[in-house]
């Protein structure tokens, strides 16, 4: 007989090779994500899921019709039900969700995260072929506007973003994060869920503290979410500062976890800015020596400037001429984030630092 289990374990019948497939939970913290919501809750919906499924939608306090839509969304579908979320910012509204969340697979999704068909049917496998905790896949970055595809271009380049395998694709194994994520709901039980301390990274802290705990974070080249960028510089170069900022409070709340590539940013930053200060200086003095300074920040930009001509082919020419600019920001604005981190962030709730 077929049975399903409260972690969420499929058990096959080997006589029929058939499954019981067990109830999803989806939980997606929102906030002003009018644009995409619709689309992303839809894109649930129309999984060709064999088991229960429900979405429990935690709604900060948006400035936009983010509101409007959920409520429309929830009177349209009995699947879908509706939280507030008063703090506004990610963690807790994913606590919030998880809470209600009545089954025992919880699957975060995002407002402006699309997944792909069959994407929870194959997640939930993962999880039973691979024993893992969390398993997760690739974070397929597509813009619409030249701008945003520039963004996607970047999101997805070792150049942009760093070799994380859920930007670049991989084989499939055990990593230390992944996008989004799909959870036993007793491996968050056990763990208290997400720290609401961490406004940016709960999801790094928290799968940093499955692995801590014994369990397996799993990546799949199967899963593929598509991810929506930010619409242009300002709101690029804020979630790179806000993300900076807070992935620092991550390694000092977890001593030993910084890599050579986190430091990648803040030493191109300190570099940008020394240099820069050295040659103004030189430049005012009139001291040569001091003049050499405008090499680090000269060397940088054609570094850039030559990496986007590899990296843009296939794109139109505006996203071409956007993507040296995206990559200058998304790494001149993490490294300052991570450099200007205090040490009193996450320490109390900052309502400037919510997403």
């Amino acid at each position: 007989m077929e049975t399903v289990e409260e972690t969420g374990v499929v058990t096959r019948d080997s006589d029929t090779a058939r499954a019981t497939w067990p109830p999803v939970s989806v939980v997606m913290p929102v906030l002003n994500e009018e644009r995409f919501l619709r689309d992303s809750v839809n894109k649930v919906l129309a999984q060709d899921y064999p088991g229960p499924l429900e979405i429990v939608i935690a709604v900060g306090p948006s400035t936009d019709r983010t509101h409007e839509i959920a409520q429309e969304i929830v009177t349209a579908d009995p699947r879908v039900r509706l939280i507030d979320n008063p703090r506004g910012i990610t963690p807790s509204g994913l606590n919030a969700a998880i809470r209600q969340a009545q089954h025992g697979i919880v699957m975060r999704v995002d407002g402006h995260g699309i997944l792909s068909p069959g994407y929870i049917k194959r997640a939930v496998e993962v999880l039973e072929e691979t024993g893992a905790d969390n398993v997760g896949g690739v974070m397929a970055a597509e813009g619409l506007t030249p701008f945003e595809q520039a963004v996607a271009r970047a999101m997805t380049s070792a150049l942009g973003i760093g070799g994380a395998r859920f930007h670049l694709g991989g084989g499939a194994g055990p990593v230390d994060s992944v996008y989004l994520g799909v959870f036993r709901r007793s491996t968050l039980d056990k763990l208290g869920g997400y720290d609401e301390t961490f406004v940016r990274a709960q999801d790094w802290e928290l799968n940093y503290r499955i692995r801590r705990s014994g369990g397996t974070v799993w990546f799949s080249p199967d899963l593929r979410v598509t991810y929506r960028p930010r619409p242009n510089v300002r709101a690029l170069a804020r979630q790179f500062y806000l993300t900076g900022r807070w992935r620092r409070v991550v390694t000092r709340t977890h001593r030993g976890t910084s890599s050579l590539r986190y430091l990648a940013a803040p030493t191109a930053s300190l570099a940008v800015l020394v240099g820069t200060l050295l040659g103004l200086v030189g430049a005012v003095t009139r001291m040569s020596l001091l003049l050499l300074g405008f090499v680090l920040p000269v060397g940088y930009a054609l570094a850039i400037v030559l990496g986007s001509l590899v990296e843009s082919r296939g794109l139109n020419w505006r996203a071409r001429l956007w993507l040296p600019v995206v990559i200058a920001t998304m790494h001149l604005t993490w490294g300052w984030g991570f450099l200007t981190s205090p040490r009193s962030l996450g320490e109390h709730e900052r309502p400037d630092e919510t997403p």
